[in-house]
C-alpha cells in the first residue's frame, strides 16, 4: 500500500542486486538504497536515468524503498571482489526517510564488516548519526555545496540540509580524521557561478582540509524543464541561452574552470574536475 506524506509518495520495490558495477571515477561499485530522492533538487540529472519517463517530472515527489537491499547485500559481500563502493550515486543515501528506515546505516555496517572501502556523497547532516562507525581507514565522505547562500540553496535544493549544516558535517568528520571532499556543483550560469560564491566554498574546503571536485550543470532529460520556473524568476534571459552556454564548443566552462583552479591554488586547496569534458 502506498503511503503519501508531505507530498512525497513512498512505496517498496525489490532489487535484483545491491552492488552495481560503477562507471564513475575511482568507484568499483555503486549502492543506492532508494530510487528517487525527496530532496527534490531542481538541477538533479539522476531523474534522466529513470526507466519510466513518466516519473521524470515527478522527481522529488516519490521515493521507492529497496526493501530487500540489506538481504541482497548480505549475500553479495561474501562473494564479490573487494572494491570501493560509492553510496549515493543517483540518490541521497541520507534523505529524510533514512532516519526511520536505516537502510543506509545497515548497509554500511555490512560493508565495513566485510572490509569494503566506502565513498559516501550526501547533502544531509543525517550522516552525523552514523559517525561512530565511519572510520578514517575505510571511508571518505563527499558533501555537495552549490552555494553558501541559504535562501538560494532552499530554492535549488528544497528539502536538503542547509549549507551551514553540511559544513558542520565536514567539520565533525575532519575532527575524526575522515577524508572529506566537497562536490562543488552543479555550477549554473548566472546563478551560482560568480567568483564570490565559489571563493566562499573554496574557503570552507581550506578550513576543513578537504579537496574539491567541481562540475557544471548537466542538461540531461528533464533538467531544464525542472529548472525553468526558478530561472524565469531569477534570470529569465538565461533560460534559452543555457544549451548554448553549456555546449561543448562554448568557452564558458573553460573560463569558469580556470577561475575555480585559480581560487583553489590561492588557498592551497586540492581541486579537480569531477568528470572530464572534451
Amino acid at each position: 500500500m502506498e503511503l503519501v506524506t508531505f507530498q512525497v509518495a513512498y512505496s517498496h520495490v525489490l532489487c535484483r542486486s545491491a552492488l552495481s558495477k560503477s562507471k564513475l571515477p575511482e568507484l568499483d561499485y555503486s549502492l543506492n538504497p532508494y530510487i528517487g530522492c525527496e530532496h527534490g533538487c531542481l538541477y538533479c540529472y539522476s531523474r534522466s536515468l529513470l526507466k519510466n519517463e513518466d516519473l521524470i517530472p515527478k522527481w522529488g515527489k516519490f521515493v521507492w524503498v529497496k526493501k530487500n537491499l540489506v538481504d541482497r547485500l548480505r549475500v553479495e559481500v561474501r562473494y564479490r571482489k573487494k572494491g570501493v563502493v560509492g553510496v549515493g550515486t543517483v540518490t541521497d543515501p541520507y534523505q529524510p526517510i533514512e532516519a526511520k528506515l536505516k537502510l543506509t546505516q545497515n548497509c554500511l555496517k555490512l560493508l565495513t564488516a566485510y572490509h569494503f572501502p566506502v565513498s559516501i556523497q550526501t547533502k544531509s547532516n543525517l550522516i552525523l548519526r552514523d559517525l561512530d562507525f565511519i572510520k578514517p581507514q575505510s571511508f571518505d565522505v563527499g558533501v555537495t555545496l552549490t552555494t553558501i547562500n541559504e535562501d538560494l540553496a532552499e530554492k535549488l535544493e528544497p528539502k536538503a540540509s542547509k549549507p551551514t549544516a553540511r559544513i558542520q558535517v565536514l567539520e565533525e568528520l575532519r575532527d575524526k580524521d575522515v577524508e572529506t571532499w566537497i562536490f562543488l556543483g552543479p555550477i549554473i550560469p548566472s546563478i551560482n557561478d560568480d567568483e564570490k560564491n565559489i571563493e566562499e566554498i573554496v574557503e570552507v574546503a581550506r578550513k576543513n582540509k578537504c579537496k574539491i571536485l567541481y562540475d557544471k550543470l548537466n542538461l540531461k532529460k528533464g533538467v531544464l524543464e525542472s529548472l525553468q520556473p526558478f530561472l524565469e524568476k531569477e534570470n529569465p534571459k538565461i533560460v534559452n541561452l543555457l544549451p548554448k552556454i553549456l555546449s561543448p564548443w562554448s568557452t564558458y566552462w573553460k573560463e569558469k574552470s580556470k577561475m575555480i583552479l585559480r581560487l583553489c591554488k590561492e588557498k592551497n586547496v586540492e581541486c579537480k574536475p569531477a568528470f572530464p569534458y572534451v
